[in-house]
């Protein structure tokens, strides 16, 4: 079972891979692809709603609402602590 953490990092390595910062986003949905879900144990899919939730509470990730749903990118002025939280956890 994955920690809280390291969910919130899977989301911010993503994002930070596809160069999705500030006015580049991508679909909220798009961030579960790719994350197994036997790895997140009990409540699934419902964990990473949560974290990615947590990440725009702190900050971290901006939402952008669309008429196709909620689109998410990587807050440009928080780039020293996203890229710290990523180093951070590294495995």
């Amino acid at each position: 079972m994955l920690p809280d953490q390291e969910i919130k990092k899977l989301i911010l390595y993503k994002l930070f891979n596809r160069r999705c910062w500030g006015g580049k986003h991508t679909s909220f949905d798009n961030l579960k692809k790719g994350i197994k879900i036997s790895e997140l144990g009990k409540g699934g899919i419902k964990r990473i709603n949560e974290m990615e939730k947590e990440l725009i509470k702190e900050g971290l990730l901006i939402a952008k609402p669309t008429h196709y749903g909620l689109e998410v990118s990587l807050n440009p002025r928080m780039h020293e602590e996203i890229i710290e939280f990523i180093k951070k956890l590294e495995i």
